[in-house]
């Protein structure tokens, strides 16, 4: 048996405290819930009570406001993983409240590829189907074999395949047409023993073979993604003032193929011809960097 909803409530909790930017005022109420029992059970306790609530995960990908939270944040803190052998690969199966670096780390130690480029990202288990989290060439929908969620309508457990979640581009069900109806218990991903390593994306491709040419491992990988990340600020670390963010939310834009060459050919004949960064989209489109566009337009970095 788990603690009651009345056990776990704290008010007045810093939320500033529980997100990567370091903002934001108290919350009325706060519970932190480290089991389905107690997750389930103070879900119900707010909604029987008519108590606002939201979930909380790693927090960064939130921005309370300086007056707080008038209602109940509920910390998401259940863990447990496990790898299990099957015919496919490895099953590695894995509760929301457990942080995802750590697991990242943990595959690529084992040499279970499918996930090495999703390293340094911020954040539990639990977020990563929702905006079918991705990074580097890879993302979840790659090796997401099942999602499991409690239906808020209901309060029923239910499990999603691969195909049911609607992964797209940084989108899923759970972003879009179910948004704020299913909360995330439980995600399992399929990964490839002794696999080889991602390098689809230009960037860490360029880096590799520059620094580690010939074969290269996932250790590898992994230690190059996170020195990307790092030089860009996007590793979480209390030594560099600047990593205090909720990181990149901007979503390249992916465009037709004739609007690409329209774009190209315009900018062939400016005054100051820029080469466009790009990389195939699905069915004849392209992906162009949402950084691209923001500072083509007029606004570098450090504008203010």
């Amino acid at each position: 048996m788990g603690r009651s909803p009345e056990e776990m409530m704290k008010e007045g909790v810093v939320l500033a405290e529980r997100t990567t930017i370091g903002l934001g005022g108290k919350a009325r109420l706060f519970a932190q819930c480290e089991s389905l029992d107690e997750l389930r059970s103070v879900i119900t306790y707010a909604a029987r009570n008519h108590i606002r609530f939201m979930l909380l995960g790693g927090g960064s990908n939130v921005i309370f406001p300086d007056e707080g939270f008038d209602g109940l944040v509920i910390g998401v803190c259940m863990k447990g993983y496990r790898f299990e052998p099957v015919a496919q690969g490895i099953l590695l199966d894995a509760v929301a409240g457990e942080e995802w670096d750590p697991l990242v780390s943990e595959a690529v130690t084992k040499g279970f590829a499918g996930i090495e480029c999703l390293s340094g990202i911020p954040g539990l288990v639990g977020a990563t189907p929702i905006q079918n989290v991705g990074a580097y060439g890879q993302e979840v929908a790659d090796t997401i074999r099942s999602v499991e969620a409690i239906d808020l309508r209901s309060m029923k457990d239910v499990q999603f395949s691969n195909m049911d979640c609607q992964f797209s581009y940084r989108q899923s069900r759970f972003k879009v047409v179910d948004k704020d109806r299913f909360v995330i218990t439980r995600v399992t991903f399929l990964l490839h023993p002794e696999g080889k390593p991602s390098l689809a994306y230009p960037e860490l491709r360029k880096q590799i073979e520059s620094r580690h040419p010939g074969s290269v491992d996932l250790g590898t990988v992994r230690q190059t993604v996170l020195a990307l990340r790092r030089g860009k600020s996007m590793v979480l670390d209390p030594a560099d003032p600047n990593c205090r963010s909720v990181g990149s939310f901007f979503m390249n834009p992916i465009v037709s193929g004739e609007f690409f060459e329209t774009l190209q050919r315009d900018l062939s004949r400016s005054a100051a011809p820029a080469e466009i960064p790009s990389f195939p989209g699905p069915a004849n489109t392209v992906k162009i960097p949402a950084a691209w566009f923001v500072e083509h337009s007029g606004f570098r970095k450090g504008f203010r």
